[in-house]
């Protein structure tokens, strides 16, 4: 397996098309939007000069590295070779299903598709191919250079070949790959997106103000960010509609998302990305100033 296409530039999308091409496979990068690509491989580009910085690369490999990332919006181009394809697209149900009703029309037979979704039913997604067999979860964390968990998720109709194949895969990246079953959150959003929720309805009910509620869970549970800053760092409207996948699969009211997360959406307020959410990022993108709005 040599050829890797990542479907997104976003966050995701970008750090996974790092990691490969770090590795030395080479890799497209698709996106429908020029800026994105651009902004893209200047994330790219600005991680591995971190990298270089701390010495865990040389600048010879970055420049390697950069050399073995393609940048492409045209589709059918970017998966064309592809012996693997990572769709890290928009967390929504119908975008994913329109990309891999294409995906199967475009790809070699042989080529495994692969979702970077955080919550939605892999089962769903391969249910829009003719090669259901070929399609698994690859969940990785953000930020993909850096975190080693890797969730791979068996649809009903996975094979245990494509699993043994993207368990290995992941393994040399350098990361864990750990087997989970596909139900909705899989194992990491179904703890960590209802504790996200909880914090902002502590929020929310006035128990403690933003920095108070964070403090008490870096400090009290040694967790090295605050759920509140975590929310931001994820981006408050990914955070919603993993719990809006996790409340329309399991129909239980634990997983409601918080009105207060609701209405920050609606307002645009989702957190690093918009330069707003529970913090204000608009000087600094640590979670120093508490938001206006929670002072």
């Amino acid at each position: 397996m040599k050829n890797i296409a990542v479907i997104g530039a976003g966050t995701m999308g970008n750090g996974i098309a790092h990691t490969f091409a770090q590795h030395g496979f080479k890799v497209s990068l698709i996106d429908i939007s020029e800026t994105a690509l651009k902004n893209g491989i200047a994330n790219v580009t600005k991680n591995l000069d971190r990298q270089v910085a701390k010495e865990v690369l040389t600048e010879a490999q970055k420049n390697e590295t950069l050399l073995n990332i393609a940048l492409l919006t045209d589709l059918k181009e970017g998966v064309a070779k592809a012996d693997l394809v990572v769709e890290a697209a928009s967390e929504n149900l119908n975008i994913k299903l329109d990309i891999f009703k294409k995906l199967e029309e475009l790809c070699k037979p042989n080529t495994i598709l692969a979702s970077n979704t955080s919550s939605i039913s892999i089962t769903q997604i391969a249910a829009a191919t003719k090669r259901a067999d070929k399609v698994i979860g690859m969940h990785f964390m953000n930020p993909v250079p850096v975190m080693k968990l890797v969730e791979i998720i068996s649809g009903y109709n996975t094979s245990p070949e494509t699993l043994a194949t993207v368990t290995k895969l992941a393994e040399q990246l350098g990361k864990t790959p750990v087997p989970v079953n596909d139900y909705p959150g899989f194992v990491a959003n179904r703890i960590l997106m209802p504790m996200l929720n909880e914090a902002i309805e502590t929020l929310y009910n006035g128990v403690a103000g933003v920095r108070e509620i964070d403090t008490v869970m870096k400090l009290g549970m040694a967790h090295p960010m605050g759920p509140l800053q975590l929310a931001d760092f994820i981006g408050l409207d990914v955070c919603l509609s993993i719990l809006e996948v996790m409340y329309e699969g399991f129909k239980n009211p634990k997983y409601a998302p918080c009105p207060l997360l609701v209405n920050m959406v609606r307002a645009g307020k989702l957190g690093v990305k918009s330069g707003e959410g529970f913090y204000d990022y608009s000087e600094s993108r640590k979670a120093e100033t508490v938001s206006t709005q929670f002072q």
